[in-house]
C-alpha cells in the first residue's frame, strides 16, 4: 500500500489494538445512530457539496467489519530477517509474470518511460510487489474499509476519515458507484493499490478514454506508477542500491536508518568509518547506509536517491529493496 500506513502500523499496531473503542459494539450498518455520521456528511457538504441525504444514504449501506478491525490492529507484516522476507516477493513466479506483464504491455511501458522517465522494470516491479501484476488486488469494499477506520478506529481515525473523503470525491467525479470498488483492508485499490488521496493526486488517464480506471485498465495503471514515481522525483538511469563491505570498530556509526529513510550521510564520510562500496561512488554523494540479516551472513547496503523514492511508495527499506531486486531480475529475465 502507498504513503505511510504500512510504516505507522509496524510501529503502533500492537498498542493501537488496546485503544479500540467501545463503539465496536455499535450496529455494523453506519446508520445516523452513529455518533461520527452527522459530523462527517455536514462535512461532505460544507468541503464538497454533497448532498447530505445521499452522503447519509451511503454510509448507511457501508458496514462495519470486524476483520478489518483486526487485521489493522496487528501489526501489517510479522518482523523478518531480510532474507525471509526477501523469499515472499522474489520468486521465478514472480519474476516470469513480470516479463509476460512487459510484453503483453510494451508499448504503454514504453510510452511510460517516455513521459515520464520512469524505466518500465520499476513499475512492474511496483505492480508485481502490491497485486502480483493484477491478481490480488484486494477483496473489501473500499466504502467498508475506510468507514470502519474512519468511524471505528480511534488511532488513525481522521486519517482514514479522510481517505474516505477523498473515495468520495474520486467516485463522484469518474461517475463510479461507490459500493462496487474493492480493494485493500486499508481501502487500497487497483493495480498499483493507491489510497484515495494519491489516486486524486496521482492516477492518468493513460490511454485517453476518459476514465482514470486503476482498477481494470493496466495502461492507466502503467501511467499512475510512473506519474507517482515522476512526481516524487525519480531520476532515470540512475542507481538505486550498491552493496558494501565493512572493517573497522566504527562501522555502525554510518548507519541512517535510525535517523529517519530521509536521513542522508556522504559516501566520503562513511569511507572514513570502515565502508567500502562495491562500485566506485564520488566522496559527495548522499547515501543512506544499512544492514541487512541475510541469514548466515550479514550484507551492508547503500541506498541513493531512487531507494529513498522508491521509499515513498511504502516508507520501509526491506520493501524499497525487494523492488529494486526484483526491477532487476524482471530486466535481466526479460534480455533487457
Amino acid at each position: 500500500m502507498t504513503l505511510q500506513i504500512s510504516a505507522w502500523l509496524r510501529r503502533h499496531a500492537p498498542a493501537a489494538a488496546l485503544a479500540l473503542s467501545p463503539m465496536l459494539a455499535l450496529a455494523q450498518n453506519y446508520t445516523a445512530e452513529h455518533p461520527s455520521v452527522a459530523p462527517f456528511v455536514e462535512e461532505m457538504r460544507a468541503e464538497y457539496g454533497f448532498d447530505p441525504e445521499h452522503v447519509r444514504q451511503l454510509l448507511a449501506q457501508a458496514e462495519r467489519r470486524d476483520s478489518i478491525l483486526e487485521a489493522i490492529s496487528r501489526p501489517a507484516e510479522r518482523v523478518r530477517p531480510w532474507h525471509e522476507y526477501r523469499k515472499i516477493f522474489i520468486t521465478d513466479r514472480r519474476i516470469a509474470e513480470g516479463v509476460a506483464f512487459w510484453n503483453q504491455h510494451a508499448d504503454a511501458l514504453a510510452r511510460a518511460e517516455e513521459v515520464y522517465g520512469v524505466e518500465p522494470e520499476i513499475i512492474l516491479a511496483i505492480i508485481g510487489v502490491e497485486t502480483f501484476y493484477g491478481a490480488n488486488k484486494g477483496s473489501h469494499r473500499v466504502i467498508d474499509a475506510l468507514s470502519t477506520l474512519g468511524f471505528d478506529y480511534p488511532p488513525r481515525a481522521d486519517f482514514f476519515r479522510g481517505q474516505l473523503k477523498s473515495f468520495l470525491v474520486l467516485t463522484r467525479e469518474q461517475q463510479v458507484d461507490p459500493l462496487s470498488l474493492t480493494g485493500s483492508y486499508a481501502g487500497a485499490m487497483g493495480f498499483p493499490q493507491f489510497i484515495p488521496s494519491s489516486y486524486l493526486a496521482y492516477a492518468v488517464d493513460f490511454d485517453e478514454d476518459g476514465v482514470r480506471d486503476i482498477w481494470n485498465n493496466p495502461v492507466d495503471a502503467i501511467g499512475s506508477a510512473a506519474n507517482y514515481f515522476a512526481e516524487h522525483k525519480w531520476k532515470h538511469g540512475e542507481t538505486v542500491a550498491v552493496e558494501a563491505t565493512v572493517s573497522g570498530e566504527d562501522y555502525a556509526q554510518g548507519f541512517t536508518l535510525d535517523r529517519g529513510l530521509e536521513a542522508k550521510i556522504s559516501v566520503g564520510e562513511l569511507k572514513e568509518l570502515g565502508w567500502t562500496p562495491s562500485v566506485e561512488l564520488q566522496d559527495d554523494t548522499q547515501v543512506m547506509a544499512f544492514e541487512f540479516d541475510a541469514g548466515d551472513h550479514k550484507q551492508y547496503w547503500l541506498g541513493l536517491h531512487n531507494l529513498h523514492v522508491i521509499t515513498r511508495y511504502n516508507r520501509s527499506v526491506m520493501y524499497a529493496m525487494v523492488v529494486h531486486q526484483l526491477a532487476e531480475l524482471i530486466r535481466e529475465a526479460r534480455g533487457e
